[in-house]
């Protein structure tokens, strides 16, 4: 972290971290302004623990999140009002401090001619020719003419972007393609499970992105503020416009940490951890490691959720820890959901069952986590049994693993490609979009009633690849998905429950009885977990490898 000067009263810079502050305060700063939303990167402290840190040396700090691509001319207000109030100098952050030179150079455009805005950016490294445009011509952004063009232009570098990118590239190899993505980084996220059990490091589940983008891939370093289907092109950050003939949608989804009252706060401390942050993971598994006696809750909320067994994965999980340990005795664990079954496949439950039993865990159905509060190890959950009145409880904890609520990206839900309820509106056989036929989504984010996993995504790519090959040439539809996601639930160390299925719950193995049966807890499944799937992610699904996941064909009736 290093801040860079723009003008007498701001400096920017990209993240910083709570140890930063007494730096920056003997640096001259008087005040921090933070221009990144919580919960945008799996390892970014929440705005509370930099507000915390800033007050603790003696510094202002001020919230003013910004959607990554989405800067708006309030934005730029609210930023302005923050300058203006907070003592200066004042250090504006986001991730890589782009945003918050954005916002200060639109901030600054009526006070300040264009050339010194563009001087003073480019001095600190900033390129601001992006939003040139949006100065010039009152926020409005021509879309009829285009910075870059591409045939295939890819929005989101995580598992179903790359793969999709690649299986592509296995079919034609001398496509035109861009992959849109602001991260440095990429994480193997179904690893962190096996992190907060004490099995993985955290530093084997992430890579760098430019390390897998696939070569002759293009990777755009940007977020997307907006989409324009009708003209084929894409609004990037900064106003700059990318034209595509067809595109494909699948950047994830947002994980909802500020939805729960108090739970920013006292993530990563007060005994609250959760699997679904990078950085958390192992916290996890040093409260499980530690704990003797009390009381453990592991929360799940509403769906669709990314993993839909995750939850309970670190239920299981801490519950082997502690069995053997021979403390579980004495630990009272509480399951969370709101939801109203154990699993939403019935054929698994019987199983899963067996070892709710096993470690005398407590089934609370119909309860989501509305507030925490940290300090007093305390949780707020609203209770809403069928044909009852909701109504609120109170219950202590001594540790809590927290899954938070997940939405589609805003970006994704107030586009012209979302269904009512913000996902990407798909035909769940072909993928491709219902009003726009140049557009495909696979991923978390599309709205095809399947289960949000990375072995979904396995599945869905090579679809995708081979219905966009067809479009290309002139033909139909060739691949079919048959809503197809599996989920290793870790049941204990050493074995896992593996359940595979596709649209309405229809089992789905992708082995033999005799070698897996996916409705028992088997050995054989666990190695498959520990050792098989993490090198087939990252050497076969992301380099087009299509292993097990060849496409179903679509039939042709005559």
């Amino acid at each position: 972290m290093e801040p860079k000067r723009l003008s007498a009263g701001l400096s920017v810079s990209a993240q910083i971290m709570a140890a930063d502050l007494a730096a920056l305060k003997e640096q001259g700063f008087r005040s921090v302004i933070c221009n990144r939303p919580d919960g945008e990167g799996a390892d970014q402290p929440t705005f509370q623990e930099i507000a915390d840190a800033a007050s603790a040396v003696g510094l202002d700090a001020r919230y003013v999140p910004v959607i990554a691509g989405r800067v708006s001319d309030e934005d730029a207000a609210a930023f302005a009002i923050a300058l203006a109030e907070l003592p200066g100098p004042a250090l504006g952050y986001c991730r890589t401090g782009t945003r918050s030179a954005t916002l200060w150079s639109l901030a600054e455009a009526k006070t300040q001619t264009l050339p010194d805005i563009l001087a003073a950016t480019k001095a600190a490294g900033y390129d601001m020719a992006g939003v040139v445009r949006r100065i010039a011509n009152g926020g409005k952004t021509p879309t009829s003419q285009a910075d870059a063009s591409y045939q295939v232009v890819i929005v989101g570098g995580g598992a179903a972007g790359i793969a999709i990118a690649a299986s592509l590239l296995k079919r034609k190899p001398d496509l035109q393609i861009a992959i849109i993505d602001p991260a440095d980084v990429h994480y193997y996220q179904p690893g962190w499970t096996m992190v907060g059990g004490g099995i993985f490091k955290a530093t084997d589940t992430v890579k760098s992105m430019a390390s897998l983008i696939p070569g002759g891939v293009h990777w755009i370093k940007s977020a997307v503020a907006a989409f324009e289907p009708k003209d084929n092109a894409i609004i990037l950050d900064g106003c700059r416009v990318v034209g595509y003939e067809r595109l494909v949608v699948c950047p994830g989804l947002k994980l909802g940490w500020h939805k729960v009252e108090g739970l920013v706060e006292t993530l990563g401390k007060n005994g609250v951890t959760s699997n679904y942050r990078f950085d958390l993971a192992p916290y996890t598994w040093q409260l499980v490691n530690s704990m003797t006696a009390g009381r453990a809750l592991f929360t799940q909320p509403p769906m669709p959720i990314k993993c839909a067994g995750a939850p309970q994965k670190a239920l299981y999980l801490s519950g082997d820890a502690w069995h053997r340990k021979g403390v579980l005795k004495n630990i009272d664990i509480q399951f969370m959901n709101a939801g109203g079954v154990l699993f939403g496949v019935k054929d698994y439950v019987p199983a899963l069952m067996d070892y709710i039993g096993k470690y005398d865990a407590t089934l609370n159905f119909f309860h989501t986590l509305v507030a925490v509060d940290g300090e007093a190890r305390k949780a707020w959950f609203d209770v809403a049994l069928p044909d009852t009145e909701k109504t609120r409880i109170e219950v202590e904890f001594d540790i809590m693993h927290v899954t938070p609520p997940q939405t589609a990206p805003d970006f994704i839900r107030v586009s012209p490609l979302a269904d009512p309820a913000g996902w990407v509106d798909v035909d769940q056989a072909t993928l491709r979009h219902k009003t726009y036929d140049n557009i495909w989504s696979l991923g978390d984010v599309m709205n095809a009633p399947n289960a949000k996993t990375a072995a979904a995504a396995r599945k869905q790519a090579p679809v995708v690849a081979a219905n966009i090959e067809a479009d290309i040439n002139g033909k139909a539809p060739v691949a079919h998905y048959d809503g197809y996601g599996s989920c290793p639930l870790t049941v204990e160390r050493g074995k896992i429950v593996l359940a595979e299925f596709g649209y309405g719950g229809k089992l789905l193995p992708s082995f033999p009885n005799w070698l897996i049966n996916g409705t028992e807890p088997s050995r054989v499944a666990w190695l498959l977990k520990e050792k098989v799937l993490p090198p087939v992610y990252w050497k076969a699904m992301l380099r087009g490898r299509e292993w097990l996941a060849t496409p179903e064909k679509v039939t042709v009736k005559s």
